[in-house]
């Protein structure tokens, strides 16, 4: 059995050279190896690539080397998680490509078993498919993604035995066993280094035929940034909690669901173990629990997609972001309730970017919306300015193409019925004559 020499914080870094195109696994903070970054923000190396989900939180992570400037392009799916990363691409500072994230984990995955690329349903007929291959499979459009490949990969287990093989803990899978495959130079950052043996073959996550180097580092709560510690008390108006309500009526026992943030959030509160549905997250977990009843944080729980601490309920699983997604665009998820922004009579959706703003936080919500077998709405009716939300055609940049099923409002309930927009339900305190006045998109009746 091989042994993986196991070296300094210092030592990892002088391994990244000037120029390089730099992965780092992590999801938000959790799996983020986070000291790693840190000692490579210490260095003078500059003019790096950077490939993750996010950049890391503002000085945390990824953060510190973009504060730094080492950072010239920043390839990921969610940077607005960062303000600092969005500032420094208004400012024209920071070069950026926004992918979608499970685009984003397939292109790993792809690029660590020598694959050229792939054709994709997300993103066909949106913003980030111009400029990219398409062509017509199964009837449907799909997307060309190239395979991503690093000169060097940042992960982080859990624990690690000497010859290298990783085991990870919960939710920290994420993007770090896709990217443990997938650089010329793969560095973990673990917690514990023990014996080989006392990892057992069927506990292994990433054998250690793909680890060059290790480092311990042992993690703390100032690590984890804001899924340190959170609290899951916060006051919900009553009309948007009527939504979560109404939204919880459409999923049955058995179903896998996934819940985007925002008013959706809200229906997995609702939920309890005894309703019997599955909750799914982007980031790798099925079976999804309500928050720690003790507020405690990612150093104890797993997190979910929106970077908040969860539990798990009994039978839930583990997995990578890359598998979170082939169960997606598998159509393995059977409910995805989503926030939106606009939705159209052609059941278009837009819920992801503003004209005038950098396209910068896309996540899984184009993935979610053309691979989830039904795809429900929740929003408010009207914008800040009273305007409609549900309109004849999308003007805000399109998530997915005719993928909405349900619209669920804080005045009325629309189903698409063979095609055609169709007014289903008033909310309570809503009138027939009031969701006429605030609909621009023609509709048929079918209420009662």
């Amino acid at each position: 059995m091989k042994s993986v020499p196991q070296i300094t914080l210092e030592e990892a870094v002088a391994l990244v050279k000037d120029g390089d195109i730099l992965l780092q696994g992590g999801f938000g903070m959790t799996g983020n190896p986070v000291h790693l970054m840190h000692a490579l923000a210490e260095t003078q190396t500059k003019d790096l690539t950077f490939i993750g989900n996010n950049v890391g939180e503002a000085g945390i992570g990824g953060g510190k080397l973009l504060r730094n400037g080492q950072i010239k392009k920043m390839i990921g799916s969610f940077f607005t998680s960062n303000p600092e990363a969005v500032k420094a691409a208004q400012e024209g500072k920071v070069a950026y490509e926004l992918l979608p994230q499970g685009t984003l984990a397939e292109a790993i995955r792809a690029g660590g078993a020598g694959i050229g690329g792939f054709f994709t349903p997300t993103s066909a007929g949106t913003e980030l498919a111009k400029g990219r291959e398409t062509k017509m499979i199964q009837g449907k459009e799909q997307v060309f993604v190239e395979g991503i490949r690093g000169n060097v990969a940042f992960v982080r287990a859990w624990k690690a035995d000497t010859a290298g093989n990783l085991t990870y803990r919960m939710t920290e899978q994420n993007f770090n066993r896709a990217m443990a495959t997938a650089a010329d130079i793969v560095i973990a950052e673990v917690e514990e280094i023990v014996p080989v043996g006392e990892i057992a073959p069927e506990h292994v996550h990433t054998p250690g035929s793909y680890v060059d180097y290790l480092v311990e580092a042992k993690l703390t709560m100032e690590d984890l940034g804001s899924s340190a510690s959170v609290s899951s008390s916060r006051k919900v108006s009553e009309r948007r909690m009527n939504m979560a309500k109404r939204a919880l009526q459409e999923l049955k026992r058995g179903d896998v669901v996934n819940l985007g943030i925002g008013i959706p959030t809200l229906v997995a509160d609702l939920i309890t173990p005894e309703d019997g549905i599955v909750m799914h997250t982007e980031n790798g977990m099925l079976g999804v629990g309500p928050a720690p009843k003790d507020g405690g944080g990612a150093m104890d729980y797993p997190v979910n997609a929106g970077k908040i601490p969860v539990t798990a309920l009994p039978g839930a699983s583990y997995f990578d972001s890359a598998d979170s997604f082939a169960m997606i665009r598998g159509r393995h998820v059977d409910v995805a309730v989503m926030g939106g922004l606009e939705v159209d009579e052609k059941a278009n959706l837009a819920n992801w970017a503003v004209p005038g703003q950098p396209l910068l936080g896309v996540g899984g919500a184009m993935d979610l919306a053309s691979g989830a077998k039904t795809l429900i709405i929740t929003m408010t009716h009207t914008d800040k300015s009273g305007a409609s939300k549900i309109v004849p055609s999308c003007t805000l940049p399109v998530t997915a193409l005719q993928a909405v099923d349900l619209i669920i409002t804080d005045l009325a309930v629309f189903r698409f019925i063979n095609g055609e927009l169709t007014l289903i339900e008033l909310m309570p305190g809503a009138t027939l004559e009031e969701v006429r006045a605030k609909t621009t998109a023609r509709f048929a009746e079918k209420l009662g």
